[in-house]
């Protein structure tokens, strides 16, 4: 950890992204990757110290390293029939082990006209997704109560992508609202943030609140998925 300390991503940062958009080219990119390092990524690694101090501060087990925690501007194209070599947005996590392989924590989104973090359980494989509709059945008053927390701050898990029929492990399920969540396909928390803010260093103040805020959805999450990744690291 350094000890750099966020200050607000650069004035030229959502022009950066934008004109990226437009040009989409190595050629031009390599002739302005200054303008990127001291507009995006280097503040970007300022804000993963100077959260994670913070969030340590406040007893939060989340944090963020230069080398695992960022997403990187080059796309991967092997696969995508869209070859455009560069993403238009900047993005990273703050995890409990700093990596981007860790499962929940909180993910942040810049880009022009749509700045965000998120968190919880993003489609996970089928074996721990059952375990979070396991646990959700197993604790469903602790679930109703997290979720009923979430809104208190007007926050919500989204509803975006659900099976249509009750999954066959949970056919003896009759609770309708259990019903309910057991058909998402993930359990996502995202809070819009004005693009105005990421020059500010009140960022700082947003990532702690929400990671404060998703904290007893990650606990939950992590109780349903942590005894599978631990069965899986000790057979590997």
């Amino acid at each position: 950890m350094g000890d750099q300390k966020f200050n607000g991503f650069g004035k030229d940062a959502m022009p950066f992204l934008k004109a990226l958009g437009f040009h989409q080219s190595r050629d031009w990119f390599k002739e302005n990757r200054s303008l990127y390092e001291s507009q995006l990524f280097l503040p970007f690694v300022a804000l993963l110290e100077t959260s994670s101090q913070r969030l340590a501060k406040a007893g939060i087990p989340l944090r963020g390293e230069r080398k695992t925690s960022l997403f990187r501007i080059n796309r991967d194209i092997r696969f995508s029939k869209e070859k455009h070599p560069y993403n238009t947005r900047v993005s990273g996590v703050l995890t409990r082990t700093g990596t981007k392989k860790d499962i929940g924590g909180v993910y942040m989104h810049f880009e022009p006209g749509n700045c965000f973090l998120a968190s919880g359980l993003w489609y996970p494989p089928a074996p721990l997704l059952k375990a979070m509709r396991e646990q959700i059945v197993a604790r469903s008053d602790e679930f109703k109560a997290l979720v009923d927390d979430l809104a208190k701050h007007d926050l919500s898990i989204g509803h975006d992508d659900m099976v249509v029929r009750t999954p066959n492990s949970f056919k003896d399920v009759t609770d309708e609202d259990l019903l309910f969540w057991i058909k998402h396909k993930g359990y996502i928390v995202q809070k819009k943030i004005p693009e105005k803010l990421i020059h500010s260093t009140k960022l700082v103040d947003e990532i702690e609140a929400f990671a404060n805020q998703v904290m007893p959805l990650m606990n939950f999450v992590w109780r349903a998925v942590d005894p599978l990744r631990e069965e899986a690291i000790a057979s590997a």
